[in-house]
């Protein structure tokens, strides 16, 4: 078994993926190519967050790199930040918790690192996480006291709630 070669978090901020990759203890982690239906979730439940974006003055975005620890990046599927983070124009990357990141799961997905995941962002500080299976519409809304199971295609916060009943993948 090879060995993979260890990287400076430096070396990975400034190297490009064709499909982003997070980075743990110096170890490049490369994530899943989503299928239809995770990219159709992704793009839906980007639509459904950004009509309240204004009215909470907060900001959703994609595929946003999150330094939850000094040697660690992750890049959640989608999540939702109270302010823009600092830095030079196209080096920018969240150094404070989001209110809300969401895993939509792949079918490569452990479920050994998909909680890992889930624990990093918490005792980073993220407010909420959802994790969502794209087949069945179901999962998981985790806070720092709780979690909760969603079998309703409802997944909520404190500021907002998505209905993914509405989600059909043509």
């Amino acid at each position: 078994m090879a060995v993979a070669e260890l990287v400076s978090a430096e070396q990975y901020l400034h190297t490009s993926f064709e499909h982003d990759a997070e980075f743990v203890e110096g170890r490049i982690v490369e994530r899943p190519v989503p299928t239809w239906e995770h990219a159709f979730l992704q793009t839906f439940l980007v639509r459904e967050l950004w009509a309240t974006d204004r009215r909470l003055q907060c900001f959703t975005v994609t595929e946003q790199r999150v330094q939850t620890q000094p040697g660690r990046f992750r890049v959640p599927d989608v999540c939702v930040v109270s302010e823009k983070p600092g830095g030079p124009t196209g080096r920018r990357i969240v150094t404070r918790p989001p209110h809300l990141c969401v895993e939509i799961l792949s079918p490569e997905d452990a479920p050994v690192e998909t909680a890992e995941k889930v624990k990093e962002y918490l005792d980073f500080g993220v407010e909420w996480v959802w994790v969502i299976d794209p087949a069945s519409l179901s999962g998981q809304v985790h806070s720092r006291t709780s979690v909760a199971k969603v079998e309703n295609k409802i997944f909520s916060t404190d500021w907002f709630s998505v209905d993914l009943s509405g989600v059909e993948f043509c």
